[in-house]
């Protein structure tokens, strides 16, 4: 009997011992973070109950009243700091949105008088629909009627992600794809999502399989898509809670940083971390229930452009939780590998190539397969290999001439590259006959010594552009034009 007492104190005391090492290293991780600042506190009165998603003219209203807010309160505070010259909330840089000819933090529609269909864009986390505005730009192009809407608790204050919901995300996508269904009536219905975003149409795409009364979508287009998320966030609450004692505010976050960007949040809240990941899970869950109803044949064609290296989201997450399960629909891939030829190459991590590879060696893929890569181990220029769904009859691949080269110095796409050209005023790349501008965010290119900035060189470093958005707009066009 001592000796099982005995054991269980050991298993006691290892376990407090456990306990207060990892709640120390919590205390030293928050006092080592910045402080937090007054735009990462929820500050405005957002509505998120059903009334303001009774329609978009209830949306809209609500949305321009939160702006109007954010105008009186945070933006006319102003920061301080050596940052503030560049601060979004500094009414005085040219990084505030509100001094732009358009604010494009907020919602946005693009209408046609005889719409050939219509399209929803559904931005990611952290994001503005900003994002999808090159997107929305070819759509409307192709005669679509367009809305870009914006998601409850973006493009405000970082602090309003720690009191917005999945749930609120969902109801604002319903709201607006019944909009947009309503003012195309029964033309095609295309609904676009942007890494949360894609969470967000896929789920909405189960519910109308699963019976619910909205409107069902022709096509999703996904970019960077966010289907699946590292399992660590399931552990964030722990974090979270220990949050609110007092003196450990900051762990309420994972990233407290200056906010230079005009149309993304550069800090990130745990709180927001744990909805994605409650997202993601119900709809891994609910695509398994279809599957195993053989319910997913009913899921619409989905286009999917990824990066093969996503240091936000698995890149397999879209295959093994959906693509895969999905029978044989017109449902396509495209990846955009790495630069084979890049001196930065014997650098790299090795561990998208075993995803790589058993999408290029499978026996049939349920889906088109195409890689964006480059044509020979000695030459920058870029192909697009393309492998038919099923098991191939005849040759089974096909390459096709793009006439896209790597920029000098890039090595791979990034998560947050995949939506916008190269000529993006905000993310593009340099443009030597105009210069650049603060804004002009895609276009920096700094060296010196290391420690001398309070943004880590790896958020300032990562691609911001798609040097092969030319084929992702045409492989849009396509789409658009086949349905």
């Amino acid at each position: 009997m001592r000796a099982i007492r005995a054991v269980l104190w050991a298993v006691i005391w290892a376990f407090a011992g456990a306990f207060a090492l990892a709640f120390t290293l919590y205390v030293m991780r928050a006092r080592s973070m910045p402080d937090l600042a007054l735009w990462h506190q929820p500050l405005l009165i957002e509505d998120h109950g059903e009334d303001a998603t009774a329609s978009l003219d209830a949306y809209l209203a609500r949305e321009a009243r939160v702006f109007e807010e954010l105008g009186r309160g945070v933006q006319r505070s102003g920061p301080s700091g050596p940052t503030a010259a560049l601060n979004r909330f500094n009414p005085e840089s040219p990084n505030n949105p509100a001094n732009r000819k358009r604010n494009w933090n907020r919602s946005f529609e693009l209408a046609v008088d005889e719409p050939r269909g219509g399209v929803l864009l559904v931005h990611g986390l952290s994001d503005s629909p900003y994002s999808l505005r090159s997107a929305a730009e070819i759509f409307h192009a192709r005669g679509f009627w367009v809305l870009g809407l914006r998601m409850p608790g973006h493009g405000t204050l970082p602090g309003e992600l720690t009191r917005a919901t999945w749930r609120d995300w969902r109801d604002a996508v319903r709201m607006g794809a019944r909009h947009v269904a309503g003012a195309v009536g029964e033309r095609p219905l295309v609904l676009v999502g942007y890494s949360n975003g894609a969470a967000l149409v896929a789920d909405y795409a189960v519910r109308v399989i699963e019976g619910s009364d909205d409107p069902a979508p022709s096509a999703l287009v996904m970019l960077s898509p966010a289907i699946g998320v590292s399992r660590l966030a399931a552990f964030a609450s722990v974090q979270r809670v220990l949050s609110y004692l007092p003196g450990l505010e900051k762990l309420g976050w994972t990233a407290i940083l200056p906010e230079y960007d005009p149309y993304k949040y550069n800090s990130f809240p745990i709180q927001a971390g744990e909805q994605i990941h409650a997202l993601t899970t119900q709809l891994a869950r609910a695509t398994d229930r279809l599957a195993a109803r053989e319910r997913l044949a009913d899921f619409p064609p989905t286009l999917v452009f990824q990066s093969v290296v996503d240091a936000t989201i698995p890149p397999a997450a879209v295959v093994d939780r959906l693509l895969s399960k999905i029978p044989p629909n017109g449902s396509a891939l495209v990846l955009f590998d790495v630069n084979r030829i890049a001196q930065a190459e014997p650098f790299m991590r090795t561990g998208h190539e075993a995803f790589l590879r058993s999408l290029l060696e499978a026996e049939a893929l349920p889906f088109e397969l195409t890689l964006v890569a480059n044509a020979a181990p000695h030459t920058g220029v870029v192909v697009a290999r393309t492998r038919r769904a099923g098991p191939g009859v005849g040759p089974l691949w096909t390459e096709r001439e793009l006439g896209l080269v790597w920029p000098d110095g890039v090595y791979s796409l990034s998560h947050v590259a995949i939506p916008f050209p190269p000529d993006d005023p905000v993310y593009g790349a340099r443009d030597r006959a105009r210069g650049t501008s603060p804004l002009n965010l895609g276009a920096l290119d700094l060296r010196g010594e290391r420690g001398v900035f309070g943004v880590s060189m790896d958020q300032i470093m990562r691609l911001r552009y798609n040097p092969f958005f030319p084929y992702l707009r045409a492989r849009l066009e396509a789409m658009i034009d086949a349905l």
